[in-house]
């Protein structure tokens, strides 16, 4: 399976990083090293804002973790999900300073909305990553409130496997992230809890 490995920041911000970097060292070597101070600080918080650390993805089969680092605000059900059907939604607060990239909840194969789902499902204009288990269970991961209308950008297609808690999408300037997963899965989470991109446990899917 593919993937990205990016163990310091993510592939986004290097060219970014690199202009930070070369104006430090050019106030450095030409200028006033006074006000080497200025790169110097973006530097850092460009680090700081495209940190991609490597993270122990735990071994829980049918585990849903979380695709992002954040708070949990709410966890409710609804009957018409994003595949026309009922399903949990947990929806979390991307925490501004957490990790850049965003990890697929589970192990399973990326599907189209457009042309997988069933031509009798209302779906309008839904996106997102539609993952479908080995077990035939579906999550979706969305995110909505994008800042300054930059979306996230997914780099995995269609048709292609992906683990559980792999990079999947850089997040950019999101807000919030919503997963939804099978109404006879079972959510771990309660709102307000903190939550770690790959590493915590969401829900549990149903078994086969």
């Amino acid at each position: 399976m593919k993937g990205r490995h990016n163990p310091i920041v993510a592939r986004e911000g290097l060219p970014f990083l690199l202009a930070a970097a070369i104006c430090f060292g050019a106030v450095v070597q030409f200028g006033n090293p006074v006000y080497s101070v200025v790169p110097l600080f973006l530097l850092a918080w460009l680090l700081l804002v495209f940190r991609d650390p490597l993270r122990a993805v735990p071994a829980v089969p049918l585990g849903v973790v979380s695709p992002v680092d954040g708070t949990v605000v709410e966890v409710s059900l609804t009957d018409s999900g994003a595949l026309n059907s009922e399903a949990h939604k947990i929806f979390i607060r991307v925490d501004s300073l957490g990790t850049y990239t965003a990890r697929c909840p589970v192990e399973g194969k990326i599907m189209d909305f457009r042309v997988a789902v069933p031509e009798s499902a209302a779906l309008g204009n839904v996106s997102g990553l539609w993952v479908q288990t080995d077990e035939s269970e579906n999550v979706v991961l969305q995110f909505h409130g994008h800042r300054f209308g930059f979306a996230p950008l997914a780099f995995l297609g269609y048709g292609e496997r992906v683990g559980q808690g792999q990079r999947c999408a850089y997040l950019r300037l999101s807000r919030l992230a919503e997963v939804q997963l099978p109404i006879n899965g079972r959510v771990l989470v309660t709102e307000g809890q903190k939550v770690s991109a790959g590493v915590d446990m969401l829900a549990k899917l149903p078994h086969a």
